[in-house]
């Protein structure tokens, strides 16, 4: 079959016309179609929308700078607030430590100065329980002694002997 292709390829003859083939006249009307194109401006119409579309471009490339830009100051500074945020907070617990420091350590004196005055209160209360105790004891001691001159006194004076005290008494309290 391939044969058969080329012997007709072979005894076939290109068509012309004005003594020109086929791929000269594609060749002008292509070189038409461009000059047409050329007089119509459609290359400074294309180049006039490339134009544009860089500018758009440009444009957008410059925003997104600018916003990369403004993201970067807004990191720095949040970074800046965090490092104030975390030297206060450290500030903080530096003063949370200082002060409970300052608890415990007004906490022990009161519990020292509270044990003083209990055992103040405890030795002030021994001093007047023995006190009492030595007070009743004194007056039991001269409620027995008094019951026992009064016993004496009844068992060995008598009416002669309370006369002969009762004359004494009255002399000398008229020479006195």
């Amino acid at each position: 079959m391939a044969n058969f292709t080329l012997i007709l390829a072979e005894g076939a003859v290109e068509p012309t016309a004005f003594g020109l083939d086929a791929t000269v006249w594609v060749s002008i009307a292509m070189l038409a179609f461009l000059g047409i194109l050329v007089w119509k401006g459609v290359p400074a119409m294309i180049a006039g929308m490339l134009d544009k579309r860089i500018a758009e471009i440009s444009k957008q490339l410059n925003e997104a700078e600018q916003l990369r830009l403004d993201a970067e100051s807004l990191k720095a500074e949040y970074e800046a607030k965090l490092a104030d945020a975390a030297k206060e907070a450290d500030e903080m617990r530096a003063r949370a430590d200082a002060e409970a420091e300052a608890l415990v350590a007004k906490a022990k004196a009161d519990a020292t100065a509270l044990i003083g005055r209990r055992k103040q209160m405890a030795e002030d209360r021994i001093a007047a329980a023995e006190a009492t105790a030595l007070t009743e004891v004194r007056a039991a001691a001269a409620k027995a002694a008094t019951e026992a001159a009064a016993m004496l006194i009844a068992d060995k004076h008598d009416a002669g002997a309370d006369k002969a005290l009762v004359d004494k008494a009255i002399a000398a309290v008229a020479k006195g």
